[in-house]
């Protein structure tokens, strides 16, 4: 009895934060605060979900692959939300009329695809977006 209650409250408030991943899609202005609440939201929501189909079947197979999963979006969402980023910086999406700073303005070699990540300041010394 109580671990159906522990694995439904678990289980809400996974399903709270994957609807906090989806209005966050739909809410925020560009794509780089889009990516940063659907990920953080959604690998949260997905964690807690597995939490909960782990109280709930307490079988060592259930646990063993809700575990793998949770490691699975916790090791890969990062990783895909930086190659979502960098792939629609490199290609010109807008950022939000209201950024303050573009820390990548003239670091980045449009032709080449490479970051200079040196120490070097960056072309324009402003480096605010227009």
């Amino acid at each position: 009895m109580i671990t159906e209650l522990l694995s439904a409250v678990f289980l809400l408030a996974g399903c709270f934060f994957m609807l906090v991943a989806a209005l966050g899609v739909f809410r925020m202005p560009d794509l780089l605060t889009r990516m940063h609440a659907t990920t953080k939201s959604g690998v949260l929501g997905a964690g807690l979900i597995m939490v909960a189909a782990m109280l709930f079947f307490s079988e060592s197979s259930v646990t063993l692959k809700a575990l793998a999963v949770m490691a699975f979006t916790t090791l890969t969402s990062p990783i895909a939300a930086h190659t979502i980023g960098r792939a629609g910086y490199f290609i010109g999406v807008p950022l939000w009329h209201k950024t303050v700073k573009d820390e990548l303005k003239g670091r980045y070699d449009e032709e080449n695809h490479v970051l200079n990540s040196s120490n070097q300041p960056p072309k324009d010394p402003k480096n605010n977006v227009k």
